[in-house]
This record gives C-alpha cells, sequence and structure tokens, in this order.
C-alpha cells in the first residue's frame, strides 16, 4: 500500500505548488496561517494525503485527541494534507500542501511529495517559511527568499537568501526540484524574535502578498490586514509591560536591523540551542512577559489564538 493516499485526480490548469509545514520552518507559525488562509480564501478541496505512520515519532509529535458535542473522542494524527483550489483572477490552479514537517524518511517523504507533483504536472513550486528575527512587529514583515533558479528571485524583486547551516524539509523539498529542474522559489518573512509564541498574521500577510506578485495576480488579504492591526496593538500592550523592551527605540528589542536568512533565531537551532538561547532570554526579561500568555483567551486579546484555529490547518 503506498504511503502516498490520492482519493481523487483534479483536473488542473497550469498548476502551482504552495507548500507549508508546522515546525522547524515555521517560526510564529507564520508559514501555516498563510498556507491555512489561502486554503480557506481559494476554497480549497482536499484530494490527497500522506500517511503518517512511517514519518513521526509519535512521542515528538503526538496525536492529538478532542472532544465532539462534547461526548465523542476524535483522534487526529499528524496530517499532510494535499487540497486544489482555482487561483481567483488567473487561469490557473494551486495545490496546496498544508503538512507537519516528518521526523522520519526525509527522502521518502520527499520523493512522494515530488511524485504527486510530476504526476499532476505542477509547473511551480512554492514553499512558505517564517524565521525570527530582528524585525519589529510594528512594521510590514520584511520577505527575503531561495530559489531553484536565481532569476526567479530576481522576478520577485525580493532579497536573495545568503543562509548556509542546518535546512528543514523546505530546504530538502527546494533541492528536489532543483534535481528533477522543476521551478521552485522558498519565501520567507520575519517574524519577532521577542513575540514568537504568538501566530503571526503579518508574517502570513507578507508571504500571501508576494506570492500573488509572483503568481501575477492580488490576493484577497483583507482579513489578514485586519489580524495584523490587531496584532500589532495585542503586542504593543505585551510589549509596554516589559520595561527592558519598552525602552528601546522601536520595540522591538535590536532597532530595526533585520536577519533575513532562512533558519536564523531559532529557526535555525537544534533543540537544546533553542533551550538554552531560551533561557538565557528568560534571565534577561521577566518569565512570561512576551509569551502567549500575554494574548489572553478572550475579547480582542483572544484574536491570535482564533485566528491561528480559523486558518491553519
Amino acid at each position: 500500500m503506498s504511503e502516498l493516499i490520492v482519493s481523487s485526480r483534479p483536473e488542473l490548469r497550469s498548476p502551482v505548488l504552495v507548500a507549508a509545514f508546522r515546525g522547524w520552518n515555521d517560526g510564529g507559525q507564520g508559514a501555516t496561517l498563510g498556507g491555512g488562509f489561502l486554503a480557506k480564501q481559494w476554497e480549497a478541496e482536499p484530494f490527497a494525503e500522506i500517511d503518517p505512520e512511517n514519518f513521526y515519532d509519535f512521542q515528538a509529535v503526538r496525536p492529538n485527541v478532542s472532544l465532539e458535542d462534547g461526548l465523542t473522542r476524535k483522534l487526529e494524527w499528524p496530517s499532510n494534507t494535499f487540497l486544489h483550489a482555482p487561483i481567483p483572477g488567473l487561469d490557473r490552479d494551486a495545490v496546496i500542501l498544508l503538512g507537519v514537517e516528518p521526523n522520519l524518511r526525509w527522502k521518502t517523504y520527499t520523493a512522494l511529495v515530488l511524485e504527486l507533483v510530476q504526476d499532476l504536472e505542477v509547473e511551480l513550486v512554492v514553499t512558505l517559511g517564517s524565521l525570527l528575527a530582528d524585525v519589529p512587529h510594528t512594521r510590514p514583515a520584511p520577505v527575503s527568499a531561495a530559489a531553484s533558479d536565481p532569476t526567479l528571485v530576481e522576478e520577485l524583486g525580493v532579497e536573495p537568501s545568503r543562509y548556509e547551516g542546518p535546512t528543514g524539509i523546505v530546504g530538502i523539498l527546494l533541492d528536489a526540484c532543483r534535481q528533477a529542474e522543476l521551478p521552485a522559489v522558498s519565501l520567507w518573512a520575519a517574524v519577532p524574535h521577542y513575540v514568537s509564541l504568538a501566530p503571526s498574521p503579518r508574517a502570513a500577510l507578507a508571504l500571501s502578498k508576494r506570492l500573488g506578485e509572483l503568481l501575477g495576480t492580488e490576493i484577497d488579504v483583507a482579513e489578514l490586514e485586519q489580524a495584523s492591526e490587531e496584532y500589532a496593538e495585542q503586542v504593543t500592550e505585551a510589549v509596554a509591560s516589559d520595561a527592558e523592551t519598552a525602552r528601546r527605540p522601536d520595540g522591538s528589542g535590536r532597532g530595526a536591523s533585520v536577519r533575513r536568512e532562512p533558519g536564523r533565531g531559532a529557526d535555525a537551532l537544534p533543540p537544546r540551542a533553542r533551550a538554552e538561547r531560551g533561557g538565557r532570554r528568560r534571565d534577561r526579561r521577566r518569565a512570561g512577559v512576551l509569551g502567549q500568555s500575554d494574548f489572553g483567551a478572550s475579547g480582542s486579546a483572544g484574536f491570535c489564538s482564533c485566528f491561528c484555529s480559523c486558518f491553519a490547518a
């Protein structure tokens, strides 16, 4: 039995794959928020998935149990779902992959994705990523890019990535596309390092806009723009409660400098290094000042968590 389960084969016009993965490549959940938003905005329908059984350590990425109607327990495994939708304003379709970075067998996982991409005659692969960086929450999220063909970065008009170091499943998929001579580009939005636990609609907004520019169409991002305004207000309130951060010029803690390389910040470090750096930051700040709890669970303060549940896969 194949680990790639295709329930139906849609008829697609000049398809483009847009992929976003939870995990190492998803600082502030910006990538998966962006991918989930596109799936909702374009009313995408699922048609295929990858069986998670042989790709995850379920002690590291545990399945979730939830209640339906307050009674029935529902088990949800880590999912990698392919959806399809027409792209508004274009005579082409999107295939959207909303997944979770696997723990095991990356080459096999990537080969399955590439198998479906080639079978569907996808013409362009676009991966979304978000990284922690020294950027303020009061400005649009900077976007950098890496590509299988340097001309794609030039056409997009963004700063090319010069990152060297450890990579995630996004980097593996990009390299597989390069070897298969399939055009591919990876878009990365920067997320303020000091508010990394809160979902970042601002990163999702920046990625969606850049994707629209790359495809040559305007994506309706009004909902993301509103979400970004509320996000900025909430972060400003949280920052104001932290004396050290509030004293700095732009509220980011580090001026306006930007680390734009994919994988910088917590996104680039192995778990132990991330934990050590997090400990040092906690020593410099009051514990929890800029954590997820600062965004509350009700009213306008709970917006980020509601946004995540609505748009993330």
